[in-house]
């Protein structure tokens, strides 16, 4: 699993963070969402699903190699 996020996208509501706080966090300046992992293993492979469909934006997706 590889993991994209657009940050021009992202509305800053920090659902993915929450979800998977170590796939995902947010810029103290602005609350953007950073990827912490772009390929993250494959035991948070459902939380990161489950974040990337919970992303109000649409800003994160799956990208499979």
């Amino acid at each position: 699993m590889k993991v994209h996020a657009d940050t021009g996208v992202c509305v800053a509501s920090g659902q993915c963070a929450l979800l998977a706080p170590e796939t995902f966090d947010q810029r103290d300046d602005d609350g953007i969402v950073v990827l912490r992992e772009d390929e993250p293993p494959p035991e948070h492979h459902d939380v990161v699903l489950q974040a990337v469909l919970t992303c109000p934006s649409g800003a994160l997706r799956i990208v499979e190699p």
